[in-house]
């Protein structure tokens, strides 16, 4: 099934069971992270590890079928913060992430100045994993990087330089900006399917965080809109071959949600007005409201990974439980433009969710199999042309 977007001749395919990125990291991984923290291994020792690590991962994901490959996120400690820290102007205030999981405080992020992109940040990684990918099984190397807005929600204008940003629209500029420099040149190395990390669009779901924001003064009536338009002037520059997802997240943090609330306050911008082609939504609980949203997915034009599947607990859902699920959900959208994923990656932070490696692959192994038989095959993955 091919879809086209407005006001384009861009058209896309996408597999029925897809992935949101991060796998739980294996010990070897976890033993050469604490030895290069504790200075015994140094940054090439460190690589060459993870190296030995997601080329293995590449065969398990392979193996369960799934044709969109990561490579887990294993060089990353938290799924926002290794990248963005890359940016010039941003500095990262560290908090402690090990204690109890209900007393842990995020990091922080404040721009202290001008924000540039001055080096590539994930073409390495990149290279290394498309190296990796066998295009006659018609598999893509996917990109999961944070969405711009990950700079912006928690802290908002308090947490952004006057100096530097006595304008906020000068700050939004240079933020996007600074986006397109790295995703032309992931493009320019052939990169074809990238994916925008966002848990700021489902925390304004979410009443409290909503009322938070709100006291910061934020206008909550323009919020959801002024962030589509900072994630579609990052995407501006995109060229036809690559495929744009976006995850919307409220909160993965060894298997802790911090946010709750239906999609419905941000659903029409979500789905009408966001330069997107894929949408990975979580639905696995009742903190994410009825399918209902769905009734604003443009018909034809896009497609919504439903996140029914979770990556919290080791539990294995029932097939039939799934099944019926979608069936709900296609009452509100065609049935053709839905496909299958967990609610979110396994791995959000280096920590993972309290499962175990065997429990993950389990639950991709379901995706798989309950996508091909609750929603048919589809040709091929995530391949654009014009």
């Amino acid at each position: 099934m091919a879809f086209v977007l407005p006001g384009s001749t861009r058209q896309f395919a996408f597999n029925r069971a897809d992935h949101v990125g991060s796998f739980l990291r294996p010990p070897a991984v976890h033993e050469s992270r604490k030895a290069f923290k504790e200075k015994t291994l140094n940054a090439e020792g460190l690589r060459k590890v993870e190296d030995a690590e997601i080329s293995s991962l590449v065969e398990q994901e392979r193996a369960v079928g799934i044709k969109s490959i990561s490579d887990g996120e294993f060089r990353r400690e938290y799924f926002h913060l290794d990248f963005i820290e890359h940016l010039e102007g941003i500095k990262i205030t560290a908090n402690n992430l090990l204690g109890q999981k209900e007393e842990a405080v995020v990091p922080t992020i404040s721009v202290v100045g001008k924000l540039k992109h001055v080096k590539p940040i994930q073409l390495a990684d990149y290279l290394f994993l498309q190296e990796r990918i066998d295009p006659s099984k018609k598999e893509v190397a996917k990109v999961a990087i944070p969405s711009p807005t990950m700079v912006h929600f928690r802290g908002g204008r308090s947490s952004i330089d006057l100096t530097a940003y006595p304008n906020l629209d000068e700050f939004f500029d240079d933020l996007a900006a600074a986006y397109r420099e790295e995703i032309r040149i992931l493009a320019d190395a052939g990169c074809k399917y990238l994916q925008f990390d966002d848990t700021n669009l489902a925390y304004l779901c979410d009443l409290k965080m909503r009322e938070a924001a709100a006291g910061r003064g934020e206008d909550l009536n323009t919020l959801p809109r002024q962030y589509a338009q900072l994630i579609n002037a990052a995407l501006r520059d995109r060229p036809a071959g690559m495929t744009v997802g976006i995850h919307l997240c409220r909160g993965n943090f060894r298997s802790r949600h911090f946010a709750e609330g239906g999609y419905e306050p941000i659903a029409q911008v979500l789905f009408q007005e966001l330069d997107v082609d894929v949408y990975f939504l979580e639905f696995d609980t009742e903190r994410a409201g009825t399918f209902e949203p769905l009734r604003f997915l443009p018909k034809g034009e896009k497609v919504v990974m439903l996140g029914l599947v979770s990556s919290k607990v080791p539990q294995l859902e029932s097939k039939e439980y799934i099944k019926n699920r979608i069936a709900e959900a296609a009452k509100f959208a065609p049935l053709e433009q839905l496909g299958l994923s967990p609610q979110c990656g396994f791995s959000s932070t280096v920590h993972g969710n309290e499962i175990t490696i065997a429990d993950q692959w389990a639950k991709m192994k379901l995706v798989v199999e309950i996508a091909s038989e609750a929603c048919g095959p589809l040709p091929h993955c995530f391949i654009t042309s014009v």
